[in-house]
């Protein structure tokens, strides 16, 4: 799975997809690398972070998060980023694996 838990929350590993047409999550992908990635799209261009701000609004309604509870800890500028999602990490993964089950 893309996500672990840690104190405070989970890590989340996400390869972003901007310009893509629609704010969606499109379930998991494995890396080359063998790497698992949440593939996640948004409407918004990777220009001044907006990408980025709307990937966390996109993540912490997913998580049923405020976006604040959302953080980008790696992978300002790169496809594959690294998400710090605050809150119960039991009820994150869970909100995440209904999500993705979904797709």
């Amino acid at each position: 799975r893309p996500w672990s838990a840690t104190a405070g929350g989970i890590a989340l590993s996400v390869r972003l997809t901007p310009k893509g047409g629609r704010d969606a999550i499109d379930g998991i992908e494995i890396l080359a690398d063998g790497r698992p990635v949440l593939k996640a799209r948004v409407r918004a261009a990777p220009s001044e972070g907006e990408a980025n701000e709307a990937l966390c609004r996109l993540i912490a309604k997913a998580a049923g998060v405020p976006p604040r509870d959302v953080a980008l800890v790696a992978g300002a500028t790169a496809r594959i980023k690294r998400l710090a999602i605050a809150g119960d990490g039991p009820t994150l993964i869970a909100a995440l694996e209904k999500v993705v089950a979904s797709r």
